[in-house]
């Protein structure tokens, strides 16, 4: 358990003693016990999907056509794309991602705001991975009592035959998730194979023992240090719960005094429904005792509620003494009220709000994703010299103009001056005088195209602003224009 040790003491200037907080206490390992229940149960299923999507995700295949990789998630460093499923998104486009960022803020708000730490308890990585290793343990081990007793036991060949066992899974699972890790950023099949030849980039490696070190050491050995000490989101949470959030909580009002069974039929009026059989703090994963309140350590896996529940009805009392409610419910319910229905709780303003944001945000992103433009162009007058007089008088331009074809086949574009009359365009690889006012070019398949154009006017012309439009000859039919300036000598009057 890591409850804070007894405060030091220390004097101040006039002499009296006062106690001095302390700030981290040494890690006393927990032995939490098997428990079976709903809430258990649910840690498994979410437990199962976590690392099923983790693992799996990047071996699905997804047909993007001849001109792009067929991996269903990739994170293509090389080539700067995002690829997740149908969807691709380019770095000038990284709003998109951005957008997502601030949809999982939010709603990791929403779920602290409606049912507290649900997040922490269930689905952060470290809680998953913590509640893997604490399985192995119970597999190698034994459980509670087994591997308390190992524990404290001397070292010998058995004790050091289980370790050793025992920290060979642990590095094979944290191994396992290094390097599913990497397998994002590449073509998984022939990464894989690259990484056991030998052949993959010396980064791979380095992200791998990374990432193999740190899961081992933090969801191994530190656990609920790393919750405790370590994440800021304790703290954080605290300013989005309110006596309306739906928190782990134990009902004092009805525990409190406890009593063994034994003395409550000796006296009935004289306790509570609490036993004092400390189950709550024995599954506990964090090792944190429930009937203190609120604390940084619960990260509200609610396996306290399974164990409180199966006792109940053991000894023969109602359930949820240790129960997901509000601090108004509780309220309620001590004062002999009925208490609201679980939905109900659900539906205050906070969590409304941060429903209607997180829930714009979504839509908005999918309205930016389905009405984007796969045709696009850019484009960059030079600066020095900004125009060039020709031997006939005429006024010449220089532009670099990108062409960005965002479809997984090649295209055939045309450009063309929009504006600017009587000016002609030719490119690096035709002469001047071919010069059009629309050209068409073949841009590679998901690609963006770089051509040097030269914009040349009569003499005569004056500076002003023209366009540049492109449009996709295929079935689309999807154009884009960007304006642009044309520079020329100041005219006399």
């Amino acid at each position: 358990m890591n409850s804070p040790e007894p405060l030091a003491v220390t004097s101040n200037k006039k002499g009296a003693q006062v106690p001095e907080p302390v700030l981290y206490a040494k890690r006393e390992p927990v032995f939490n016990r098997r428990i079976d229940g709903p809430f258990r149960r649910f840690k498994w299923f979410i437990m199962a999907v976590t690392l099923a999507i983790y693992y799996i995700t990047p071996w699905l295949r997804w047909d993007r056509g001849s001109y792009a990789p067929d991996q269903a998630v990739l994170i293509d460093l090389a080539h700067r794309r995002f690829y997740m499923f149908g969807i691709e998104i380019w770095p000038h486009e990284f709003y998109f991602v951005a957008g997502m960022l601030i949809m999982a803020g939010i709603g990791l708000f929403l779920v602290t705001s409606a049912v507290g730490r649900a997040w922490c308890g269930y689905a952060c990585p470290q809680t998953v991975w913590t509640d893997l290793f604490q399985h192995v343990d119970r597999l190698i081990d034994g459980d509670r009592n087994a591997r308390f007793r190992l524990y404290k036991a001397p070292w010998g060949p058995s004790k050091i035959a289980r370790r050793l066992l025992k920290w060979t899974i642990y590095l094979a699972i944290s191994f396992a998730t290094g390097g599913a890790w990497i397998l994002y950023f590449a073509d998984a099949p022939s990464l894989f194979r690259d990484f056991f030849s030998g052949q993959a980039a010396p980064i791979a490696y380095v992200t791998v023992a990374i990432l193999t070190t740190t899961t081992f050491v933090l969801g191994g050995f530190m656990r609920e240090q790393v919750c405790i000490y370590m994440c800021p989101w304790p703290r954080i949470q605290t300013a989005m719960l309110d006596e309306k959030s739906l928190i782990v909580t134990y009902k004092d009002w009805r525990g409190e005094p406890r009593g063994s069974v034994k003395k409550a039929e000796k006296s009935p009026d004289s306790f509570g429904d609490c036993i004092d059989c400390g189950q709550c703090v024995a599954v506990c994963p964090t090792g944190i005792d429930i009937r203190e309140g609120p604390q940084i350590g619960c990260i509200t896996c609610a396996l306290c509620i399974d164990a409180c529940d199966r006792v109940m009805k053991e000894v023969g009392r109602p359930r949820g003494l240790i129960d997901y409610a509000t601090l108004d419910d509780c309220k309620r319910e001590a004062a002999g009220e009925t208490p609201r229905p679980v939905w109900r709780s659900l539906l205050h303003p906070r969590t409304l709000i941060y429903t209607g944001v997180w829930a714009a945000i979504g839509l908005a992103l999918l309205f930016a994703l389905g009405t984007r433009s796969r045709t696009q162009i850019t484009v960059a007058p030079d600066r020095n010299p900004p125009y060039m007089l020709l031997s006939d008088g005429s006024v010449r331009n220089a532009y670099t103009v990108k062409l960005r074809n965002m479809e997984s086949r090649p295209r055939d574009m045309e450009i063309a001056l929009t504006g600017l009359p009587n000016a002609k365009m030719w490119s690096d690889d035709m002469p001047r005088e071919e010069a059009v006012r629309a050209m068409t070019r073949k841009v590679p398949a998901d690609s963006t195209d770089i051509v040097r154009l030269y914009v040349v006017a009569p003499d005569g012309t004056p500076a002003q602003e023209f366009s540049f439009a492109v449009h996709s000859l295929d079935e689309k039919g999807e154009t884009d224009s960007t304006e642009t300036n044309f520079e020329a000598p100041e005219t006399s009057e």
